[in-house]
């Protein structure tokens, strides 16, 4: 790893580079290099996750001051939820930096999205075990923060919503949704959610809530509507 190349990129620099290597460390290179001191990234994408959870809350609260509690919580899933997470570590190429394991490289780990949402949340751990709260805001504010302000989350992904107006806009049908998988440590859970209509095959979802995988089978769903017109 580059790790030199990636402060350069991200107009950083970090006082322990260790923290950063561990931010892009998954547990497949670990295991692979046991004889080696080496520590995968699950614990800094724990305290990621809550350092983005924390700083997006934040900047909600103070930017719409007329925002419901309801709607800044809508506003908030679709910002920190899998996808979006994808979409800001591909944006700044985090997936070129990732140390994996010769097995997780040759099925495709670099670009697999439940491994890059991780590696977002962990980078964001480390920088603030480094560099403090205030240094990670400060990155959210030039790569995120700008997107939510432009409106990039402004529709919050309801697509359970979306699709309930479109099926009794249709027909009275019922929507059925079923978590028929859950996987993973209690804080780093997996759900994959089914969504049944009638008369038409069921699409799943995946996500790390249960709402999240509602929601991402809603929107198969909604996809799949949207292909047959």
């Amino acid at each position: 790893m580059d790790v030199q190349q990636l402060e350069q990129q991200l107009n950083l620099s970090f006082k322990n580079e260790t923290l950063l290597e561990e931010a892009f460390t998954h547990s497949s290179y670990v295991n692979e290099h046991r004889g080696k001191i080496f520590s995968d990234n699950e614990r800094l994408e724990f305290l990621g996750d809550a350092v983005l959870e924390l700083a997006v809350s934040q900047y909600l609260f103070r930017k719409y001051e007329k925002m419901s509690e309801g709607e800044m919580t809508k506003l908030r899933a679709s910002i920190v939820c899998e996808e979006s997470l994808v979409g800001f570590a591909v944006h700044l190429n985090f997936g070129d930096y990732i140390l994996l394991g010769k097995g997780e490289e040759q099925t495709g780990g670099r670009t697999r999205p439940a491994l890059l949402a991780d590696v977002f949340e962990s980078f964001l751990g480390a920088l603030y075990l480094d560099q403090g709260y205030e240094q990670a805001q400060k990155f959210l504010e030039s790569h995120v923060f700008p997107l939510i302000h432009t409106g990039a989350f402004s529709h919050a992904m309801d697509y359970k919503s979306q699709l309930q107006e479109l099926v009794q806009k249709q027909k009275d049908y019922a929507i059925e949704y079923e978590i028929v998988e859950e996987s993973g440590p209690s804080h780093k859970k997996e759900f994959i959610s089914r969504v049944k209509v009638k008369d038409h095959p069921f699409k799943e979802g995946r996500g790390r809530s249960k709402k999240e995988a509602e929601q991402r089978a809603a929107k198969k769903m909604l996809d799949s509507y949207s292909d047959e017109s």
